[in-house]
């Protein structure tokens, strides 16, 4: 009798409270009763739902760089040749990305004799970056079939991955969660019939709060990472231009990052240090609370001067499904969710008295935020349900490992 299907997901960092998208995918292929070996190749580690989550202990690459490599000279000199020769004749986009994918290569050469004494049916990247390399260079040496994923940080920070599209052409299929990243993998030379779109999903859905029936004072929150693509020096020059408006409002930014101490310097110098507070890093249920505190979510996401962009940020779904308005930039994919006038409203970054003009309406008029509201929660049930879009990933899985 065959051993039941096992699939080896490769993650950067697992579990991480900022990627609770990932954990829920997890938890719906666990619960499919998917056979799952949990790796986790820069930090975290520990259990997960029962699941034990390896990390990479970094002392293994001293063995990797005295032994494994000479010794794969001798046995695999093509492979190792031509690997060397893409390294050194080719330029990475940064030394960030450079370091990510010799972090997957430290892996896959670290780790190769155990996967070919206990083989998974499949090794799945769960980004196009360290886990991907990881999972092609094990195709590569054990001739183990892998998947991928491949999301906005893999297709635009400094043009996309460095050696993306070599991953891509090898997997069995990659899964992006916006139609923005499956496009431009398609115009870039993927091939379109193993590309999915499958979008992230909530496990349930918040009940839809009423509309607050008195919003002279707007709350306004913004859930985000404090870095360029998120746009906040924008956001704040649009918290001031309310106020210079005499719109009242509070405006909470969730989130920590580097451009922290930046922000709240430029919110001082701006005047609007009484309307906005800097709450930092929330843990989950906090960061429901604020959204059923809010009136309106803004999103401000810009191109970064990296390339980096957002996709379609979790948060956008989620607070649509709770009822709370939002306004964005049509930058990325955030459009796929928000369209104007019919699930939210659109306002272009650099026009501060657009969004003045949008809050405005949604502050007064009850009839156009119930209709955004209802079309919105509609969109989510639709399109977000992480147990309907698990399914299909799961069903990728499972054409791939079938006999």
């Amino acid at each position: 009798m065959s051993a039941p299907p096992t699939i080896a997901l490769l993650f950067t960092t697992f579990p991480k409270s900022t990627e609770t998208f990932l954990q829920r995918e997890v938890a719906a292929l666990q619960a499919r009763g998917v056979n799952l070996r949990l790796y986790s190749l820069w930090g975290g580690g520990g259990n997960f739902r029962g699941l034990p989550v390896r990390p990479f202990p970094k002392w293994r690459l001293i063995p990797l760089f005295l032994f494994v490599i000479p010794w794969n000279f001798v046995r695999r000199p093509l492979l190792i040749g031509e690997l060397c020769k893409g390294v050194f004749t080719r330029r990475a986009p940064s030394w960030l990305n450079f370091w990510e994918n010799m972090l997957g290569a430290g892996f896959a050469g670290s780790y190769y004799r155990e996967f070919r004494r206990h083989p998974p049916t499949l090794v799945h990247g769960a980004w196009a970056g360290a886990p991907a390399t990881a999972g092609w260079l094990l195709w590569r040496i054990l001739g183990l079939p892998y998947s991928t994923g491949a999301h906005a940080y893999d297709l635009y920070e400094h043009g996309g991955d460095w050696w993306l599209m070599e991953k891509l052409a090898h997997a069995r299929f990659v899964h992006t969660s916006t139609e923005m990243g499956r496009q431009l993998m398609v115009a870039r030379g993927a091939d379109p019939e193993k590309i999915f779109c499958i979008r992230r999903g909530l496990d349930s859905f918040p009940a839809c709060k009423p509309l607050r029936p008195h919003r002279a004072k707007l709350r306004l929150v913004c859930i985000a990472r404090l870095v360029a693509k998120k746009g906040l020096d924008h956001q704040l020059k649009i918290y001031a231009a309310l106020r210079a408006a005499g719109v009242a409002f509070e405006a909470h930014p969730v989130g920590d990052g580097p451009l922290r101490a930046h922000l709240e310097g430029a919110a001082l110098a701006l005047g609007v240090t009484h309307e906005v507070k800097f709450l930092g890093h929330l843990a989950q249920p906090e960061v429901w609370r604020q959204l059923e505190w809010a009136d309106v979510l803004l999103h401000t996401g810009v191109v970064a001067a990296s390339g980096d962009r957002d996709g379609l940020p979790n948060v956008i779904p989620e607070a649509m499904a709770a009822g709370v308005l939002v306004v964005t930039t049509p930058t990325s994919a955030t459009t796929e969710a928000v369209a104007h006038e019919r699930t939210g409203l659109v306002a272009g970054v650099n026009t501060p008295d657009e969004w003045v003009a949008a809050l405005r309406r949604l502050a007064a008029d009850d009839e156009l935020a119930a209709r955004l509201r209802t079309a919105a929660r509609r969109w989510v049930e639709e399109n977000y349900d992480a147990h309907k879009n698990t399914a299909r990933l799961h069903e990728c899985f499972m054409k791939v490992i079938a006999p």
